[in-house]
């Protein structure tokens, strides 16, 4: 997740004395310096995040049969439609054509018209979006530690209820502090520290259903999962069928960042051919994570796996363990909601700039001396902007706090745009491939198939927002 909000490209600082390639790129951008192994851990970074949280309840809804073929297949058409977007980094040629810094930039430069202007709206819905289920599930990890704990005072019949609301405001005001850091490059540590995170939880959810299948729980499991009449409806199960397509797709929501991560490789070997090594290598070893999450979570739990097997109490002991991986999820989260904000921060600022230049109040910065801090640059724009998009945001959770449905639709939102639409149209413009050539059929099909997917997991994913809401009580 650390990567998944850069997408700004680096400054461009061309030689005052004419082209030096020893310091320079051939865009006369600083010389890069990533290989295909910094490139796999910023790729492993982005995607092993919250997602990872609902795949054994994913599991559960789709059975042994369906379930493990269906990661496999999101894995492959992930990877497949990530080589293509490789291809396209450099246009019109893959390997000496002009750069693309930027996901949007290179949709406006090979498609052109409007349709960049889509691809953003697709960028910023999904941004906007993963910041109100970042403070759900925030807030639901706060939640089950003080849970984890009670249950562990008056043991496991206690009754440990607790509104998940007041924990969504504590969130909220700890992200209007960081919101506040003007430069996105000044959140790097904070980067950093939520992948580490995000790596240490999936670890202790693994590792807690291993211990639990390893001593002798017996979870009713089935070939295709949740049982018409003993467990669901068959209207049940098949709109969380539906959902659980759009968790899965939200555990691989990768591909809009890959066109920046690949802007950081050194030039030498192709960097299409350096990153799809990179691609191959970080699906690999993600799809084997997410089976050892999906699969292992579903053997333990078995046709009751919760919606998020760390907070949904499958496990009570050792309870310091489960609240050291629920302490976590809170810091990933607490970093990647500014990984996935300072975006969106950034393109309302700039725009404001950019219609009022003359403006003090969107330019002007004072600064405020804090002790033991430093120097804090305040910009009363900048500090009303955010601190109103974090309350928003906080406010649409409190109203929507439902994490397996926001989690599939937030997947199923971003999965056809991004991860496919885009990629093969980029790809068929770019490589001229023949119209009803086998290869365009094939990517043609491949696309309508996808939007299907989407079309469904979204349907499941609202039809569970809705069922959820006739019951739910905000306060």
């Amino acid at each position: 997740m650390a990567m998944q909000g850069n997408t700004s490209p680096c400054i461009e600082e061309v030689a005052k004395d004419g082209y030096d390639s020893n310091k320079f790129d051939d865009d006369g951008h600083p010389k890069r310096k990533g290989t295909w192994i910094t490139a796999s851990g910023h790729i492993l970074t982005a995607v092993i995040g919250s997602g990872v949280l609902s795949l054994a309840w994913a599991i559960a809804q789709l059975g042994w049969i369906a379930g493990p073929i269906i990661l496999m297949l999101f894995s492959l058409i992930t990877l497949y439609t990530s080589f293509l977007l490789t291809d396209c980094y450099r246009s019109p040629d893959p390997v000496h054509g002009t750069r693309n810094h930027t996901y949007r930039n290179m949709v406006k430069n090979i498609l052109g018209g409007t349709q960049h202007h889509y691809c953003g709206l697709a960028q910023y819905i999904n941004l906007i979006g993963a910041s109100i289920g970042y403070t759900i599930t925030a807030a639901i990890s706060m939640v089950a530690i003080q849970r984890s704990n009670c249950y562990h005072k008056n043991g496991h019949d206690a009754v440990c209820t607790m509104p998940n609301y007041p924990y969504m405001i504590m969130f909220g005001i700890i992200e209007i502090i960081l919101s506040q850091i003007p430069d996105f490059h000044e959140l790097s540590w904070l980067s950093a520290l939520a992948a580490i995170m995000s790596f240490g939880y999936a670890t202790i959810g693994i590792g807690l259903s291993i211990a639990k299948v390893a001593g002798g729980s017996h979870a009713r499991t089935s070939l295709t999962g949740v049982t018409i009449g003993v467990d669901v409806t068959s209207s049940e199960k098949l709109w969380n069928t539906f959902t659980a397509l759009g968790n899965i797709a939200f555990a691989y929501s990768f591909s809009s960042v890959i066109v920046e991560i690949q802007d950081t490789l050194k030039s030498g070997k192709p960097e299409n051919q350096v990153m799809k090594v990179a691609a191959s290598t970080s699906v690999a070893v993600t799809t084997v994570f997410y089976m050892l999450c999906g699969m292992i979570g579903y053997a333990a739990f078995g046709n009751d796996a919760p919606g998020n097997f760390l907070t949904g109490f499958g496990f009570y002991e050792p309870f310091w363990l489960i609240d050291i991986g629920n302490i976590f999820i809170v810091v990933h989260l607490v970093g990647a909601y500014q990984v996935y904000t300072q975006p969106v921060f950034l393109l309302v600022e700039n725009w404001c700039k950019e219609r009022w230049p003359e403006s003090s109040f969107m330019a002007k910065e004072h600064h405020i001396k804090i002790p033991l801090v430093g120097t804090y640059r305040m910009n009363p724009f900048r500090l009303i902007w955010r601190t109103l998009y974090v309350i928003l945001s906080a406010v649409i959770a409190i109203l929507l706090p439902f994490f397996n449905s926001i989690v599939g639709l937030l997947g199923a939102l971003a999965f056809w745009p991004l991860t496919v639409y885009f990629p093969t149209k980029m790809y068929m413009v770019q490589s001229k491939v023949p119209k009803f050539s086998m290869r365009w059929t094939g990517l043609k099909l491949l696309s309508v198939f996808c939007l299907l997917i989407s079309i469904v997991a979204a349907a499941g994913s609202i039809e569970g927002i809705i069922k959820e809401l006739k019951v739910y009580k905000p306060f």
